[in-house]
């Protein structure tokens, strides 16, 4: 089977990337060096299969910057609650395998969504249905199916996050009538007052 031909405009991000790579590998930035693996870059796309990257073609610096910021929290918070947990519940501890479909189908953005997910201590990807874009993903600290629940909120909130910041037009929009739609749903008079 022939692989299908990707532009040089299109593989051009990958090329750059690899050849930065390179760079950062032999920790020389020289333009030889930078030359040399630009040429090992061409051979390597050339010759391997590597399906393209498709970029959205926006990124929200605002919204990455604010994200950088939660996220480092987000980790410090996991970090207190692991040292908590194991000096408290010790080896009594229950963790759980959970299935988080996501929103978006693209391959860059469900694989910084593992990423993310995987960074924070405590949790950890543990595989990828990539024709589902539904991730596996090993918490620690489960007990019943409302922590699986809150599990699957925390990683589509990731999500969400990483798609405010370089997500495509139409997954932003989803995400907008998501919480367009849960801030609806919270203004509205529950059982016993307000959710």
């Amino acid at each position: 089977m022939m692989r299908p031909k990707a532009s040089l405009r299109v593989e051009l991000p990958l090329l750059v990337w690899l050849v930065v790579v390179w760079g950062a590998l032999w920790q020389d930035l020289s333009a030889g060096n930078l030359l040399f693996g630009a040429i090992f870059a061409l051979v390597v796309t050339r010759l391997f299969y590597l399906p393209p990257v498709e970029l959205s073609g926006r990124f929200n610096v605002l919204h990455a910057v604010r994200y950088a910021f939660v996220f480092v929290w987000h980790v410090i918070v996991a970090s207190m609650q692991l040292i908590w947990l194991a000096a408290v519940k010790g080896p009594h501890i229950r963790s759980a395998v959970v299935a988080v479909p996501l929103r978006s189908h693209a391959d860059l953005m469900v694989t910084a969504t593992g990423h993310v997910i995987s960074l924070v201590p405590g949790s950890l990807v543990v595989d990828v249905d990539r024709a589902n874009a539904t991730l596996y993903v090993h918490y620690i600290n489960v007990n019943d199916a409302a922590d699986a629940e809150r599990v699957r909120r925390e990683v589509l909130a990731a999500e969400a996050e990483l798609i405010r910041i370089m997500g495509t037009k139409e997954e932003l929009e989803l995400v907008n009538e998501e919480q367009h739609l849960e801030r609806m749903l919270s203004a509205e008079p529950g059982e016993g007052g307000r959710r």
